[in-house]
C-alpha cells in the first residue's frame, strides 16, 4: 500500500500535482502548450512529438527551484515549507504556484528546444504532431518515489488516451518521459503496441541525411544525463551528432563520460529534498566540464540544463552557455 507519510512533503506535493492536474508543476490545462501555438502542428497524427513536463514548464521550474533552494538557507525547513504548500494547496490557495508564475513571467518559457526539435525533424522529413492540452503527463514520477498504485492507475489512463487519439509512434525529448513511456507504462499495463523513441535515435539515424555547420570553430563538452545513458543505453548517439556539425570540436574527460559520468545533481526530485546537496553536485560537474577545455556545454534534459546553469553561475563562469542537443542541431542547420 502506497504511504504518503513516509515521503518527503516536497515530492508528495509534486506528486499530488501530477494526479490532480496531469503536470508536475499543477498547471492549468494547456498552459505547457504555448510553445507550439504557432507551429500548427496536427493535435491528432499517428506520429506525435511528446513534449513532457520539463520542457514545457521550464522556466516555472527553474523558478520554484531556485525558491527552495532560498528556502533552505533559511530559518524554516524545505520540509516544512513544502509541507505548508501543499497543505494550502488543498484549501484552494497555491502560493508556490502563484510564486513561480510571478518570477517565470519575463522569462523565456524554456521550450525552445521542443521549437527546434520540430525544425529538425521536418528538415530530415519527418512529420510529427502533438497533442498540445491533451498531452498526459507520462507520471514517472509517482513510480520513482513509490506511489506504484497511483503510478499504475495513471499509467493505465495514459496509455488509453494515447490509443484513443491514434498515436502509434512518439518521439520523445526528456529521457524520463521515454523511459516511462517505453519500459514503465508497458510493464505496469501490459499493453503493448506504440512505438517509443527518443529524438537523438531519430536524429542520429537521419543525420547524414542533412548538412551540419557551426559558425566558426568551437571546442564542445557533452553532459550525458543519467537516465538517458543508464536506462535508455544511449551514449553513442548524442557524440555522433556532434561530431557530424562541421566546426565543432567535441571534447571530453573519459573518466567522467558516458557510462561513468558524473551526475548534476537533478532529476528524479532529488532538488526538491535535498536543495543544498543538489546545488553542491551541479557545481561539481560544471566544473568537470569546464576543466575540458570547452566554450559550449550540450545536454539532452531540461533538468540538466537547470542544474548545469546553476552550476555555472555560482562558479561564476558567465562566458559559457549550456544548450540542449536539439537547440545545436537546429542551429548547425541555419545557413
Amino acid at each position: 500500500m502506497d504511504n504518503k507519510e513516509l515521503i518527503p512533503p516536497g515530492l508528495v506535493y509534486l506528486a499530488d500535482n501530477i494526479t490532480s492536474k496531469g503536470n508536475l508543476l499543477g498547471a492549468a490545462r494547456g498552459a505547457g502548450a504555448r510553445w507550439a501555438k504557432d507551429l500548427k502542428l496536427p493535435q491528432q497524427a499517428e506520429t506525435i512529438l511528446f513534449a513532457g513536463c520539463g520542457y514545457q514548464f521550464s522556466s516555472e521550474l527553474e523558478s520554484l527551484m531556485s525558491l527552495i533552494r532560498r528556502i533552505d538557507k533559511s530559518a524554516v525547513s524545505t520540509e516544512m515549507a513544502m509541507s505548508l504548500a501543499g497543505f494550502q494547496k488543498r484549501l484552494g490557495i497555491d502560493a508556490a504556484g502563484m510564486y513561480r508564475r510571478l518570477m517565470a513571467r519575463d522569462k523565456d518559457d524554456g521550450a525552445q528546444p521542443l521549437r527546434d526539435a520540430v525544425k529538425v525533424l521536418a528538415n530530415m522529413g519527418i512529420e510529427v504532431g502533438y497533442m498540445a492540452d491533451e498531452e498526459p503527463c507520462c507520471g514517472g514520477l509517482l513510480h520513482y518515489i513509490g506511489l506504484h498504485n497511483d503510478f499504475n492507475r495513471h499509467a493505465r489512463e495514459t496509455h488509453d488516451r494515447l490509443v484513443a487519439a491514434g498515436v502509434k509512434r512518439i518521439i520523445s525529448l526528456v529521457p524520463s518521459c521515454t523511459y516511462t513511456l517505453r519500459n514503465l507504462i508497458p510493464a505496469s499495463t501490459g499493453a503493448q503496441g506504440i512505438e517509443i523513441r527518443h529524438f537523438c535515435e531519430i536524429v542520429a539515424e537521419n543525420v547524414s541525411s542533412v548538412e551540419l555547420k557551426w559558425r566558426g570553430e568551437v571546442k564542445v563538452a557533452y553532459h550525458d544525463p543519467c537516465q538517458l545513458v543508464r536506462y535508455l543505453g544511449l551514449v553513442e548517439e548524442p557524440r555522433s551528432i556532434l561530431r557530424a556539425i562541421k566546426g565543432m570540436e567535441l571534447v571530453e574527460n573519459e573518466l567522467t563520460s558516458g557510462w561513468w559520468a558524473t551526475c548534476c545533481g537533478g532529476g528524479g526530485g532529488f532538488e526538491a529534498v535535498f536543495p543544498e546537496l543538489s546545488q553542491i553536485l551541479a557545481v561539481n560537474r560544471a566544473r568537470e566540464l569546464l576543466d575540458t577545455g570547452a566554450e559550449i556545454i550540450v545536454t539532452h534534459c531540461p533538468g540538466c540544463i537547470m542544474q548545469l546553469e546553476t552550476g555555472l553561475k555560482e562558479i561564476k563562469a558567465s562566458g559559457v552557455k549550456v544548450f540542449d542537443l536539439a537547440q545545436v542541431v537546429a542551429m548547425a542547420m541555419e545557413e
